[in-house]
């Protein structure tokens, strides 16, 4: 089942993390709805929020892959289309 949601990626160390999480959700571009990125410089930090669609297993892969990345956090919101 397709569902819609939100992803949210807090980047701790944009210099050793940011090609590699730009590398995964290019791999996962195609449920890729939107996308905006802000440098939260006060604390050091970079969050991108995605909106997403796609089925679990895709949308659980993409979110694994980035949350085993050093110096990044992911959380996911899904609702049902």
């Amino acid at each position: 089942m397709e569902r819609i949601g939100a992803v949210v990626i807090v980047i701790k160390d944009r210099k050793k993390a940011a090609g590699k999480v730009n590398q995964i959700l290019s791999e996962y571009g195609d449920i890729i709805i939107g996308r905006m990125g802000i440098p939260y410089r006060r604390k050091n930090l970079s969050i991108i929020t995605l909106i997403v669609e796609g089925n679990t297993d895709v949308l659980g892969a993409m979110t694994g892959k980035l949350g085993m990345l050093e110096d990044v956090e992911v959380k996911s919101i899904l609702v049902t289309k």
